[in-house]
């Protein structure tokens, strides 16, 4: 029974056909934001600018570098300016920062942001709480900020709260996932990024999820599509698994595992980068990203950060390495 359900979660592994998917997967780098936000310990600037700029010499090519928020409501990102205008930008690199408002795009187009993240739930209750506003709302909002972005030639990524469950009102409708989605993309998203922001989705669910969201793609399959799971309850990488089977590309992770989830005590946040890119390079997929670089990253900041290393490839790979040292 057990093998005849993983069939039918995965078929193109039960009978394997010619790949009809590209072999290349686009990392995005969150840990310099969605990762450290839901730190308790303030970090120096200087260390969020080395965290950025060695992930800069590893083969990324997204790096999400901070968020023009209110210091009152997420004090970490106090000195987002700061943070952004001390990087070095890397060539042909992206450094995304989430903005929540025309106030916080105003300040992003100050220091020179090229590219931004707008948000957007798919729940009507985590709306409520985390923005203080209905869904339909929240879209007008978005709508102004994408707007006014691209008047500015700022590029936009469109991020979907609560792809799988929210921890208010239970389970998600996949069909809210997709209006939300195409709310996003009809304003000028050029990327969607779906979250399963309490890490609750199983393959199942986040295979019902993409199969509804395709429906309002432009370019009729997933392309404009990615996956951002979070490892609460242990099943990012395979909901990673099942995006891959169905042609995600792209991926949303975070070094080291920084981050957490503020809706479950104690709990793993976002897929750690280590261990996304060791399932994806011994699938034989191509990142361009160098998994040793990360490991080192991953140890560092964890030690800055003062938590445990999440990553369980960066671990392992870590004490192998003083193992060998030792020989």
């Amino acid at each position: 029974m057990l093998f005849t359900s993983l069939r039918l979660v995965f078929p193109t592994r039960a009978a394997p056909s010619p790949r009809r998917f590209s072999d290349f997967v686009r990392i995005v780098e969150v840990g310099p934001r969605d990762g450290l936000q839901n730190e308790k310990a303030l970090l120096p600037t200087s260390t969020k600018i080395s965290l950025i700029n060695k992930l800069s010499a590893t083969g990324l090519k997204t790096i999400e570098a901070t968020s023009f928020v209110s210091p009152k409501w997420i004090p970490q990102m106090r000195d987002n300016s700061e943070v952004f205008t001390g990087i070095t930008k890397a060539p042909g690199v992206a450094y995304p920062v989430l903005v929540p408002n025309l106030k916080g795009l105003d300040a992003a187009i100050a220091s020179e942001v090229r590219e931004i993240a707008v948000f957007g739930a798919a729940s009507e209750a985590f709306s409520m709480k985390n923005i203080n506003c209905s869904i339909a709302e929240s879209i007008d909002r978005f709508r102004g900020v994408i707007k006014r972005a691209l008047e500015h030639g700022v590029r936009v990524r469109g991020y979907v709260s609560c792809i799988a469950g929210c921890p208010y009102e239970g389970k998600t409708e996949p069909s809210m996932v997709a209006r939300v989605s195409a709310a996003m993309l009809e304003a000028g998203c050029y990327e969607i990024s779906l979250g399963d922001t309490i890490g609750t989705g199983t393959p199942k669910t986040i295979i019902n999820v993409l199969k509804e969201v395709k429906s309002t793609s432009f370019s009729g399959d997933l392309r404009e599509f990615a996956l951002h799971c979070h490892n609460t309850y242990g099943q990012a990488l395979v909901n990673v698994f099942a995006g891959l089977d169905l042609g995600v590309r792209v991926f949303d992770s975070s070094v080291g595992g920084l981050g957490g989830c503020p809706y479950a005590a104690g709990a793993s946040g976002n897929v750690p980068t280590e261990d996304l890119l060791y399932l994806l390079q011994e699938e034989g997929l191509q990142t361009g990203v160098d998994l040793e670089k990360i490991v080192d990253i991953g140890e560092w900041i964890s030690k800055e950060v003062g938590r445990e290393n999440q990553s369980k490839v960066g671990v392992a790979l870590t004490s192998r390495k003083r193992t060998e040292g030792n020989g």
